[in-house]
Formats: C-alpha cells, sequence, structure tokens
C-alpha cells in the first residue's frame, strides 16, 4: 500500500509540474519576467537556487554571478531545467536534491534564492535555516513569493481553502507569511515590495512579494 500511495504521489507531482510549466510561460508574459528579473539583479559569486523549478530564472542572472548551484528534486522541473541552464549566460549546475538537504557546504553561498518555493515546502522554518546556514556572513537571501493576504477576510479565506488546495497543488500553501517567516529565521530585512499579481486571465490577484534580506554579518 505504500508502494502504490508513492506512485500516485509521484504521478500526482509530476502532472502538477507538467502543468506548472505551462503556467510559468503565461505568468511570465503578464510580468513574472519582471519579477524574476529584480529578483536576481545584483547578485554576484556563487548563488544557490533552492527549488529552482524549471529554471525561469536562470537566463536573467547577471554576469556577476560566478555560479549557479540548482536545486531542484522533482524529475520533470529538473528536466526542463537542465534545458533552461544551457540558455544562460552565466554557469548554472542543476542537481537531484531538495532545498531542506542542498549538497552545499556551509557558508559556501554568495546568495540564496527562492522563487514560488516557499509556500510548498514541507518545512518553511528549516529550510530557511537552512539557507542561513549555507550563506556566508552578510550574505543576500531574495526571495519571490506568493504569500498570506493582508486583507483579513480574504486571509481567512485563504487558511480555509489551504488543507484542499495543498493537496491539490503539490504542498502549495497559499497562507503563509513568509516575510514573518525569514525574518524569524535570523535575517536581517533589507527590502519587502509587496504587490498583487494574477498569473493568468481569469485568475484574482493575490498577494505576492520581493524580499531582499540578509544574513548578519560575523562580530
Amino acid at each position: 500500500m505504500a508502494a502504490a500511495r508513492n506512485d500516485r504521489t509521484r504521478h500526482e507531482h509530476s502532472a502538477f509540474a507538467r502543468a506548472y510549466v505551462r503556467l510559468a510561460e503565461v505568468s511570465d508574459a503578464r510580468g513574472g519576467t519582471g519579477h524574476r528579473r529584480r529578483l536576481v539583479a545584483g547578485l554576484s559569486g556563487t548563488v544557490v537556487e533552492l527549488g529552482a523549478g524549471h529554471g525561469g530564472n536562470f537566463i536573467h542572472y547577471p554576469t556577476t554571478v560566478e555560479r549557479v548551484v540548482a536545486v531542484e528534486p522533482e524529475p520533470t522541473l529538473r528536466a526542463h531545467a537542465f534545458r533552461a541552464a544551457r540558455a544562460a549566460s552565466v554557469p548554472v549546475g542543476v542537481v537531484a536534491a531538495t532545498a531542506e538537504q542542498p549538497p552545499v557546504a556551509d557558508g559556501g553561498a554568495d546568495a540564496v534564492v527562492f522563487s514560488l518555493v516557499l509556500c510548498s515546502v514541507d518545512d518553511q522554518a528549516g529550510t530557511l535555516e537552512t539557507a542561513f546556514r549555507l550563506l556566508r556572513p552578510g550574505g543576500v537571501l531574495t526571495a519571490y513569493e506568493h504569500v498570506r493576504s493582508s486583507r483579513a477576510l480574504l486571509a481567512l479565506l485563504e487558511d480555509a481553502v489551504t488543507p484542499v488546495w495543498t493537496r491539490l497543488a503539490a504542498g502549495c500553501h497559499p497562507n503563509r507569511d513568509t516575510v514573518a517567516a525569514v525574518r524569524d529565521a535570523g535575517f536581517e530585512m533589507l527590502t519587502v515590495e509587496r504587490f498583487a499579481f494574477s498569473p493568468r486571465r481569469g485568475v484574482p490577484a493575490t498577494s505576492h512579494v520581493l524580499v531582499r534580506a540578509r544574513r548578519p554579518a560575523a562580530v
């Protein structure tokens, strides 16, 4: 029975991954490309992208980045990421691992990037602790995420639909307060840009953020 459940889960996640790639193309055409560009602007050195998905950020990395370690556990998305890496203007290595256990040494990253992934990791706090550990002192975390609404009624609706939506959308939680989670993980907040965004026609705009934070420099 456990094997059957695992096979069903893999199939469901693969189906969601294929749908996500199609949605990402539409979303980027509606403004997501600009969000991705701002997400990685100004980064340099070694970057670790946790939950790289289909590789939609790769083409936007500035040439000041020396290399990108792109972590993606889902096979369908990882196959797309391998193809996207070939079109990038910086070296990108795509690896099969999870955001919770990336193959990077502690303090080995100048920047850690999250893009529409902190909504779906099993342990958001633990993943952010991992990001903190990977960064050198003074290193930068950037995140582009959809988050819990600041409007009380809408936030309550997000709470109500989360149990069902999480099962349908490969673990996605529409009600996470990711900004607070980044702060609670010990990061110094640099900028938080909040905006409403609809990824496709007919889908209501939801709360999104672009976050830039920093691991405090060693004293």
